[in-house]
């Protein structure tokens, strides 16, 4: 059983991505990367709901499409955050040429990028793992309760620490907490924010220390993958205009997702979002418990 979208008739690429669904697939990717409700979990969900298999029946192109997500999304967020990044990299090439860090700004330059480093080595070691056993529909069920769970207890505490606080011990701890969420439904903004304030950081604070944390990561996952594309086959014959589709829906919905959680947060708790988690979770566990697909 699947749910098509009714009365909507779907123009198709050459090699079998409808734009629609390009369309759908980037909106879902932009708002859920931020949105601490697991981004690769709805990737894997979105099409087995809908009854979408173009992707799941072509590795290399799921892959090559994921890439494209990734790119829109990264280039969303980082117009957003475009002057803070402008802040930064002045900050950290000056700390290079000084051979010193001195000023804040320098030492969240450097921190916020090496907490990047954990969970772009754990996901380049395991990758394929990743892909071929933690992307089942159960598991990721699972996941999205469990750390919604996490979620919930960590932001009862009361946090007032500032993103100007941020220390090394923060940057260890939030960068591993980056690389657990390797595994679809965990959420990477859930886990960084889950553990930002277990750390005492304002919702405020920990949100916008997530989302900062994540642009190495997401700019060099999809570099990394982009490279492997470029040397591979390149984007498939007719596929030009599903793809572009889905870069443009990722880079507007990861853009206002950035804003709109940031202004959430700053006078609401992250429970709304801890109760989608549940929900979510359950109504899969209990589609799967029926004959739905």
């Amino acid at each position: 059983m699947a749910f098509p979208i009714a009365g909507v008739a779907a123009p198709v690429a050459a090699e079998g991505i409808p734009v629609l669904h390009a369309i759908v697939l980037g909106v879902v990717q932009g708002l859920t990367e931020f949105i601490p409700i697991s981004s690769s979990g709805h990737l894997i969900l979105v099409p087995w709901l809908f009854g979408w298999d173009e992707l799941s029946a072509n590795p290399d192109l799921k892959k090559t499409f994921d890439v494209a997500l990734h790119i829109g999304t990264f280039v969303g967020a980082a117009a957003y955050f475009a002057p803070d990044l402008k802040r930064f990299a002045r900050a950290g090439l000056g700390s290079i040429a000084r051979r010193r860090v001195d000023a804040t700004d320098e030492r969240l330059a450097w921190l916020l990028l090496l907490s990047s480093v954990p969970g772009a080595a754990i996901g380049a070691l395991l990758e394929g793992f990743i892909e071929n056993e933690l992307g089942r529909e159960w598991l990721i069920a699972v996941m999205l309760i469990a750390f919604g769970l996490v979620l919930a207890v960590a932001d009862r505490a009361t946090g007032r620490r500032k993103a100007d606080d941020f220390g090394v011990r923060d940057a260890a701890l939030m960068g591993l907490a980056q690389a657990m969420a390797l595994s679809p439904g965990v959420s990477r903004s859930g886990a960084t924010i889950t553990a930002g304030r277990w750390l005492g950081f304002e919702r405020d604070a920990a949100a916008r220390l997530s989302f900062l944390m994540s642009l190495p990561i997401i700019g060099g996952a999809a570099a990394y993958r982009g490279v492997k594309v470029l040397l591979g086959d390149g984007l498939p014959a007719g596929s030009e205009g599903a793809f572009v589709a889905g870069m443009v829906a990722s880079g507007i919905t990861g853009a206002a997702a950035v804003w709109g959680t940031l202004k959430f947060v700053r006078h609401r708790s992250f429970r709304p979002f801890v109760i989608y988690r549940l929900a979510a979770g359950a109504v899969v566990l209990g589609l799967l418990a029926t004959t739905f697909r």
